[in-house]
């Protein structure tokens, strides 16, 4: 990169005092607190025409003290200022040689921020030989994230007893309790019945005491489906070209979230039109389709942010976060007008629904969306509006 053209065109501050200055210009200066970043001024003038720009840039902040946009000092910055903002950007200082791709600065800080600490039981050594099973089963790490903390707050709501002592009425106990105070839902009460029993028949070797637990009735809903024209208001909207990609190849093959941030480089295979799923739900591999508009896009994204790993990164590498993307997804339905209750989810029912109503075989369907069974899939025939305009209620033959 040709660091000279980013380089003060005019006059900047000189021994300490201040000389005349363009209003119209966004002037990037290093952070006066944080190495590793920068301070980027937006003045008002141009705020209509770039802040939506600058809100783009991976990783700023806006630093309310200051009144300036704090950025990484990376090459990935300065890639998306030379190809966003190359004729009002002006640096106060001669840019590095040496920066790294991304920020290096604040990863440690982050992860420690968003780890949730859950206090320990007295009895903790139950919850390490569930780990332990849960770990030879090979189950997946966000299974045993929440079977452990399930078995946790289960056996800290008697903390004065040990497990191996309770009886079945006081585990029946504990469930009523949270139905009635803590609403929990259907999913929620199974993961937690799951959780208990596995502790006590594995670890334990008490399985008659959870044996025929009480399961809940599972609740047969309908998923909500946005119609083809809510979906391409929602990618119309959504102008941040790294986000648009993310809600582009959800849509495009019918991914779950979780899926699509564990994507790698090589899962895309442009030359097929199609998207490697590897290790999905169940532990099961898979193609699903990738759209060749879909693929024009992730082009571009490519050759801007250059990821090296994972297909989306974060500011840090590593996979992008899960909650950022349902951040993007909320914001993008708000400003296309879209269903309330839609979910990042809601784009894979989509995809399901329009392919049917499009006349591909269910059979297909259920091999794109990596169902086990059938009947999953067959849910989908319930919402389907195709053939809609041939039915009428019986009431219109009816001479009242």
């Amino acid at each position: 990169m040709n660091t000279s053209y980013f380089m003060p065109k005019g006059k900047w501050p000189v021994n300490n005092s201040m000389v005349a200055e363009p209003a119209a210009i966004v002037r990037i200066e290093l952070h006066p607190d944080k190495p590793g970043w920068l301070a980027l001024y937006l003045p008002y003038v141009l705020v209509a025409d770039y802040l939506v720009i600058v809100k783009n840039i991976h990783g700023r902040k806006w630093n309310a003290e200051g009144k300036f946009w704090e950025i990484p000092y990376t090459r990935l910055t300065l890639r998306f200022i030379e190809q966003y903002l190359p004729e009002v950007a002006r640096f106060a200082f001669q840019v590095r040689k040496d920066l790294p791709e991304r920020s290096i600065y604040g990863a440690l800080e982050s992860r420690v921020r968003n780890k949730r600490e859950y206090p320990a039981a007295r009895y903790e050594a139950a919850v390490t030989a569930l780990e332990q099973i849960l770990v030879l089963k090979r189950y997946s790490w966000r299974t045993i994230k929440t079977y452990k903390n399930a078995l946790r707050q289960f056996i800290r709501f008697y903390d004065e007893i040990k497990p191996s002592a309770l009886s079945r009425k006081q585990i029946d106990q504990y469930i009523f309790q949270l139905i009635e105070e803590r609403h929990i839902s259907e999913s929620y009460q199974n993961q937690i019945l799951s959780a208990i029993k596995l502790f006590y028949v594995e670890v334990l070797g008490q399985a008659e005491k959870v044996k025929g637990l009480i399961r809940p009735k599972r609740p047969r809903k309908l998923p909500q489906v946005l119609t083809e024209s809510e979906v391409e208001r929602l990618l119309q909207v959504t102008k941040n070209l790294k986000h648009r990609c993310i809600l582009m190849i959800v849509y495009s093959g019918g991914l779950r979230l979780g899926e699509v941030l564990r994507l790698r480089i090589p899962d895309v295979q442009a030359e097929k039109q199609r998207i490697f799923i590897r290790g999905a739900k169940g532990k099961k591999d898979r193609y699903t389709l990738l759209s060749a508009k879909a693929f024009q896009n992730l082009q571009e994204y490519f050759k801007l942010y250059q990821p090296v790993e994972w297909v989306f990164e974060g500011v840090h590498g590593g996979p992008y976060s899960e909650r950022s993307v349902q951040h993007i997804f909320i914001r993008a339905k708000i400003r296309a007008g879209i269903h309330p209750h839609a979910t990042v989810h809601t784009l894979r029912h989509s995809f399901a629904t329009h392919l049917l109503e499009k006349g591909v075989d269910l059979r297909y369907i259920q091999d794109l969306l990596g169902h086990e069974s059938s009947k999953t899939t067959e849910i989908y025939t319930h919402i389907t509006k195709k053939g809609w305009d041939k039915l009428k209620s019986p009431l219109e033959d009816l001479d009242v």
